[in-house]
């Protein structure tokens, strides 16, 4: 069975200081629940140091980003290599990288494919904006971004999908439970396509798109939804205990 995970994302948020504050608060709320796995995800200026406050923890921690190549002349650039001991996932083709900064589909291909290669275990985030969803087309666009995000890689260990319609994130619009229920039984049948049964019935897919701690039990409640990437509920230590909690306690 698939696990469940809880994931924030701080994006662009919180300096070294403060990073490190809200990891000690939130840490030992967070130790005490069971059943789920923990991530947060801090910016690269804070991963190291969130990292040594989060060792020997059940609080796994992630990337928000990471380069195709292994090293190069890329200014400003973090490779794989880099992140290895220091995180154990990487979120990749989250739309805000699709959408603010270009990253096509074929690069955020690439990006997994150095990820896995390196031991990380990716977020391949997928999702449609809003116009695509009103002309009928979330499906497809997803399903071309998973094609895209697996392709070339046999053996998905470590794979985490997480579906984000685009007009939710940030926009405290969510998509309903049983929208999200509808995408992700249609990611697990293009996973079973590519991957084959046992790959898809065993990928933990994520919701992201304006997760709360007051939604999320609804969201996890769903058959094929196990867990969610969080933004900015993450981003308080309270808020992000409690949703965890929340959905542990839903999935029990």
């Amino acid at each position: 069975m698939p696990e469940t995970i809880i994931a924030g994302n701080w994006k662009m948020n919180t300096t070294l200081d403060e990073a490190q504050a809200l990891v000690r608060a939130m840490k030992p709320g967070l130790e005490e629940i069971k059943g789920l796995r923990k991530v947060v995800c801090p910016p690269f200026v804070s991963l190291s140091a969130v990292s040594s406050l989060l060792k020997g923890s059940t609080i796994e921690v992630g990337a928000q980003n990471m380069h195709s190549e292994k090293s190069g002349a890329f200014t400003g650039e973090v490779s794989s290599a880099m992140l290895s001991g220091l995180c154990k996932y990487v979120i990749l083709g989250h739309s805000e990288r699709r959408h603010i900064f270009g990253e096509a589909d074929d690069l955020v291909g690439r990006k997994v494919r150095a990820a896995m290669s390196a031991g990380l275990s990716p977020i391949l985030c997928v999702g449609e904006q809003l116009a695509e969803r009103e002309q009928g087309r979330a499906e497809a666009v997803v399903e071309r971004q998973l094609r895209a995000g697996l392709d070339g890689i046999t053996t998905p260990r470590g794979l985490i999908v997480a579906y984000e319609p685009v007009w939710a994130i940030g926009t405290g619009k969510a998509a309903t439970p049983q929208d999200a229920q509808q995408m992700m039984s249609h990611i697990r049948r293009v996973l079973a396509t590519l991957q084959g049964q046992a790959v898809a019935a065993n990928t933990s897919l994520l919701y992201g798109g304006s997760v709360n701690a007051d939604n999320v039990a609804a969201f996890v409640r769903e058959p094929d939804v196990n867990g969610a990437l969080v933004g900015g509920a993450s981003l308080k230590a309270d808020v992000f205990v409690q949703l965890a909690r929340n959905a542990a306690t839903a999935r029990t």
